[in-house]
């Protein structure tokens, strides 16, 4: 098929009504795109500045059917390299500019809801609250809920940012500048002095690489995920806390001071699956690193606390222990205290606090005077609070403190806890040659547990080798990170690929073999079981309950307070069967472990390994947590954040409170006021089984049982520069085998997106809808659709990967395929148009997201700039892959319609 073939156009393009709340956010669009004119054409010249407009307009009647694609793509076809590049990422510097005002834009909306006062913003505390109290739950139903309540994000260095970190500062300082005038309230002076610095930022960003002379390091991806964690969700945590003791004694007119509901978490240096790179060198590291972060952030706020706490001996009391403690570290820390100025020596607290700034940076320098733990420093904030309290200092600083207190509660001197992961095959092999077995990993687990157990006693003699060695000094790692960062450092010991209790049970016999263990033998870490093909997500329950069963595991978890945590893989398991068969096991799997556990008296609390996209677990949280089985919320929710994922929602310490408070709301409200049982569920569940084996045999035939498929996908995405992209410091594949299987999910979901078919998000689903209503009726799909959340909110995900893909955009791709390209073209084109015919019928709509203005507004207002970057990208490849794949100037341009198309489509993987 020639380039010109015509093609089944999609639907004409609707309009889409902006919202009137949306005026200030065309507003700054307006004003940040004439912004972005004026610097292209300042940089490159008036004359490219006309050719970006006639693209764009260009673009936009295609849309309209105005155009042809072809007449576009003609356009864009063999320009120079320089003057592509240049188109690309001037279209990227408009998205990233649009994505900025979108940003702040929900900053606004979040603000006029507080001003207004009439009724708080929906999803807020305030509203979860008021709601819940509506629904009849009392205060003492609620507040043991409230002492347990556990949010915890995980961030994890799983590469789908494709933008550096340079890049992303000078982002931050634009929205800095927008939120200066959110509400329209500076002069025109100071909005001509901020604009002009919008401008020096965006300039210096259009004259920055957008790619890193080298792939990151792992202490790099730990110092940017560390970034949120100590500039961003540092601050949030004391305002979010208030905000939660404050809609609940809204709601309710009384609320004592609460536990910290947040805790966080991250996998950068101890994710070992599959990274070379990551070992127990890199978990002492990222332990270190942290440390200095937080010990840093404490310091400032010790210091800017001197400026709160001024009160003089001669003015009101102080309590005698802080005297007391103001001599001893005196003596402690000399040299700190001959900095000391007599000026300032009747204010016993300034002083106090000077000297507790001195252990700080001890601690910081690793020297002798630091402080042993956060418990000390903790020590040393209550004796100033006890102090303020007796005498009249409740509104002379305590609020101040208590932030502090509130901060130093949660981050300890971690951060952040670190998890550990490892695929179970290396733990098999390790094992192999410490028994000298060299098949242990064949035998049945059955057969294995007695080894295991004589192992975990200490009874059985084992040869170190060289595959054994770096896996054990994990686990002296482990021990020696526990006795100098304490035990709050380390999360669980995660084992990817778990299929049978002896996989859990050999994390305990590697540490104890390592000498990770207590005096009385007890193995001190959670193992945490990660399901992720479709295969073992139905094999879980079996799973556990052998591992229950097993009497040295149930010994294991009556010493860890009977509570076991199982992570349940999106991406993997969409991969493996597509959407739909993923998320049918992923909620099949939480009933019936939430079902064992209630049988069984073993708490089992769910960890979700989601990514970005919709097709790895993505989407609104809230909805999620909404839509999961009655029961298995419990008060508790862990969850990994990655990627552009992490930017997009804390990159702003107003969104990043939102975004917690979303989460909160939504696992209040479920574990709370699920919803009601529904008798209709015992039949939608058999109809959601025979979708999802539909579903999954038809994606399964394409793309693990077709032997061409593979090549095809080689052809038809770009996933040959996304390999070579320096954005994580793992390798794209597990293994050296090729195919689709040893692919990650990352880059196979990236893929697919970048060429705007959205193949991981939809196909299948077309096909499986179509037989169901087919078989059952239109009405009784529909039924599901509207009151049933679970699929509701599958269908919602879906919905919009169809909105954001492109049929025509990808037909350009699928024609580098050669040959090839008319088999597959047509498979997946038709797929899609089924799956499209589907949905809307039985949401009862139209078009795409026909509820859901504002995503349509947002989409369509970034096609006209995100398309002409695809066509770009899909005659660069061409050209480079006859070049032979080389690394020179071609590459970079591919690499900046990477950039550009993430940026304009969003998710990424």
């Amino acid at each position: 098929m020639s380039m010109n073939t015509p093609r089944v156009e999609d639907p004409p393009l609707r309009s889409v009504e902006s919202p009137a709340t949306d005026v200030l956010l065309r507003e700054d669009v307006k004003q940040l795109g004439a912004l972005v004119g004026e610097i292209l054409a300042e940089q490159e010249g008036a004359d490219f500045l006309s050719q970006v407009e006639a693209i764009r307009v260009a673009a936009i009647q295609r849309r309209e059917n105005i155009q042809t694609i072809d007449a576009l793509a003609n356009n864009l076809s063999g320009l120079a390299l320089e003057q592509a590049e240049a188109l690309v990422r001037a279209f990227a510097l408009w998205f990233q500019a649009v994505n900025l005002a979108e940003r702040v834009h929900r900053i606004r909306r979040r603000r006029d809801y507080q001003k207004a006062g009439a009724a708080p913003q929906p999803g807020s505390l305030a509203a979860v609250l008021l709601q819940l109290k509506n629904e009849g739950v009392s205060f003492d139903e609620l507040l043991p809920v409230l002492q347990r309540l556990h949010i915890e994000p995980v961030f994890t260095a799983h590469p789908t940012e494709a933008i550096r970190r340079a890049l992303l500062n000078k982002e931050r300082d634009v929205v800095h500048r927008l939120i200066e005038d959110i509400d329209r309230a500076l002069t025109p002076d100071e909005r001509r002095k901020g604009r002009e610095r919008i401008r020096v930022s965006l300039t210096s960003a259009w004259q920055t690489s957008e790619m890193a002379n080298e792939k990151p390091s792992v202490h790099d991806e730990m110092e940017h995920v560390g970034f949120y964690l100590s500039e961003v969700l540092y601050r949030v945590l004391p305002t979010f806390q208030e905000a939660l003791e404050e809609a609940v004694a809204g709601a309710y007119g009384q609320c004592p001071p609460l536990p910290n509901v947040l805790r966080f978490s991250t996998w950068v240096g101890g994710d070992m699956d599959g990274n070379p790179n990551v070992g127990a060198a890199t978990i002492l590291d990222t332990l270190n690193a942290q440390r200095e972060m937080v010990l840093k952030a404490y310091r400032r706020d010790v210091l800017e606390l001197r400026t709160v706490l001024t009160q003089s001996i001669g003015r009101i009391g102080v309590d005698h222990k802080i005297i007391e403690r103001i001599e001893q570290y005196k003596e402690l820390l000399p040299d700190a205290a001959s900095l000391q100025s007599e000026r300032r020596a009747d204010m016993p607290y300034g002083e106090l606090l000077n000297l507790i700034a001195a252990r700080l940076a001890e601690g910081i320098n690793n020297r002798p005077a630091a402080y042993a733990n956060a418990d000390e420093f903790a020590a040393d904030l209550f004796l100033i609070d006890d102090s303020l309290k007796k005498h009249r200092g409740e509104h002379a600083g305590h609020f101040a403190l208590n932030r502090v207190i509130r901060r130093v509660q949660c981050f300890g001197f971690h951060l952040a806890a670190l998890d550990l992961r490892q695929d179970s095959a290396i733990h098999d092999a390790a094992l192999s040659e410490l028994l000298s077995q060299p098949d242990f990993a064949q035998h049945s687990p059955n057969e294995r547990a007695p080894v295991l157990h004589a192992l975990i006693r200490g009874d059985t003699a084992t040869k170190e080798s060289a595959t054994a060695k770096p896996v054990l000094d994990v686990f002296r790692a482990l021990r020696e990170g526990r006795e100098r960062f304490g035990i709050q450092a380390f999360g669980p010991y995660i084992v990817s690929m778990s299929r049978s209790a002896a996989d859990a049970l050999a994390v305990l016999a590697l540490a104890r073999v390592a000498g990770f263990h207590e005096d009385n033998d007890h193995v001190a870490l959670d193992v945490a079981p990660l399901f992720e093909t479709v295969a073992d997500l139905e094999a879980a329950e079996s799973s556990l309950r052998s591992l229950f069963a097993d009497p040295v595991y149930r010994e294991h978890l009556r010493q860890r307070g009977q509570t076991q945590m199982v992570m349940l893989g999106y991406s993997d398991s969409a991969k493996d069967g597509g959407i739909l068969a993923s998320r049918w096991a992923l909620q099949r799997t939480q009933v019936a472990l939430t079902a064992l556990a209630q049988e069984s008296g073993i708490r089992i609390v769910f960890f979700h390994g989601r990514g970005g996209s919709a097709s790895r677990g993505g989407g609104k949280t809230e909805r999620a947590v909404i839509a999961s089985p009655r029961g298995s919320v419990d008060g508790y929710l862990r969850l990994t954040e990655q990627g552009e994922v992490i930017h997009r929602k804390y990159g702003v310490r107003a969104l990043a409170e939102r975004n917690l408070e979303q989460m909160t709301g939504a696992v209040l409200r479920a574990t709370l006021r699920p919803r009601v049982i529904e008798p209709r569920e015992t039949q939608w569940r058999e109809l959601a089984t025979q979708m999802a084996n539909n579903a999954r045999k038809y994606y399964r035939t394409l793309v693990h049982e077709d032997p061409n498929f593979a090549a095809y996908f080689r052809a038809a995405t770009p996933i040959d520069v996304i390999e070579r992209l320096r954005i994580g410091s793992r390798p794209s594949r597990r293994g050296n085998k090729g195919g689709v299987e040893s692919l990650r999910a990352i880059p196979w979901v990236f893929a697919w997106s970048q060429n705007r078919a959205g193949l991981t998000g939809w196909f299948g689903v077309g096909s499986a809808l179509l037989a169901s209503i087919e078989e059952h009726g239109h009405q009784a799909i529909a039924e599901m659709a509207r009151d049933w959340p679970f699929f509701s909110t599958f269908l919602d995900d879906v919905e919009m990967v169809l909105a954001k893909s492109d049929m025509a955009i990808y037909e350009r791709y699928s024609l580098l395929a050669g040959d090839a390209h008319a088999h597959y073209y047509k498979i997946i084109h038709d797929e899609f148009l089924r799956c499209q015919n589907a949905i809307l019928p039985i949401k009862n709509q139209n078009v795409l997201l026909q509820r859901d203005q504002r995503l349509a507004q947002s989409i369509r207002l970034r096609n006209p700039y995100v398309d002409p970057i695809s066509l770009l990208q899909v005659d660069l490849l061409a050209r480079w892959r006859a070049a032979d794949r080389p690394e020179d100037e071609l590459f970079h341009a591919l690499v900046a319609t990477v950039n550009g198309i993430a940026a304009g489509v969003q998710n990424t993987g």
